[in-house]
């Protein structure tokens, strides 16, 4: 189950990605400017780009850097934007900052907030680390956990009144806290990304970012992720 606080909204795209696509495409074979000759509609420049650019792997995947799309990530803990940033091909970040946005930590310090708001941890139940060795994270040791967060709030809210600045009191705050953060990608990138961390053995949370974001790629660009769902996503292959 998808945790109740992540949250994937998209906040800006190309409009018409895959008739942009179609004309990156065309204007490498047309004599004149691609923009003077008929487009085609959404639908069918989409069949275009399956039949010609992505059927067969066969390289020609440069038209799909074209269009580009741009996303809220919400509520994710540190370590995804971590992992996000690794592995990835000419896409954009830009994260909530440490030294400005602190004052969630202290609502939750003067019990104004959840802890849950405000940090995260997995849900209890049984797990494996990369080794395939299974152990337990019973519900008392996920209290535990969110127990000393709220401490870690405290003792970051104590530091602030003493008047540290947010950058030296943050190093009080557990590696679960929840971030929001704005990334952008094309087209390519994006079929990329999503290949790479939404994958079986990628770490959970990430996962769960990649599904989050598979409904914003089939409303944008329907026929393309028709073609990338049915191809590439959780196959094993990675998109161009």
């Amino acid at each position: 189950m998808i945790d109740r606080h992540f949250r994937i909204e998209t906040l800006a795209q190309t409009p018409n990605p895959q008739r942009l696509i179609w004309a990156s495409a065309h204007q490498c074979v047309c004599e004149g400017a691609a923009i003077d000759d008929p487009w085609p509609a959404e639908n069918k420049a989409g069949e275009y780009a399956i039949k010609h650019l992505l059927k067969g792997h066969r390289g020609h995947y440069s038209p799909l850097e074209a269009p580009q799309i741009s996303f809220n990530a919400i509520g994710f803990p540190h370590a995804v934007m971590q992992q996000a940033t690794r592995h990835r091909v000419a896409v954009h970040f830009s994260v909530q900052s440490g030294r400005y946005t602190g004052e969630r930590v202290i609502l939750l310090a003067e019990g104004a907030a959840d802890v849950e708001e405000v940090f995260y941890f997995r849900p209890a139940g049984s797990y494996t680390d990369r080794r395939g060795k299974r152990y337990e994270y019973t519900h008392s040791d996920r209290l535990e956990d969110l127990t000393l967060c709220e401490m870690a709030a405290k003792r970051y809210a104590s530091k602030i009144y003493q008047g540290y600045s947010e950058e030296h009191a943050r190093d009080m705050l557990p590696f679960g806290i929840r971030q929001n953060w704005v990334m952008s990608f094309n087209m390519r990138s994006l079929m990329h990304f999503l290949t790479i961390r939404g994958k079986r053995d990628a770490q959970l949370e990430i996962q769960q970012l990649c599904q989050l974001m598979l409904p914003h790629f089939e409303a944008w660009a329907p026929d393309v992720y028709g073609w990338f769902r049915e191809n590439l996503w959780l196959k094993g292959r990675l998109a161009p």
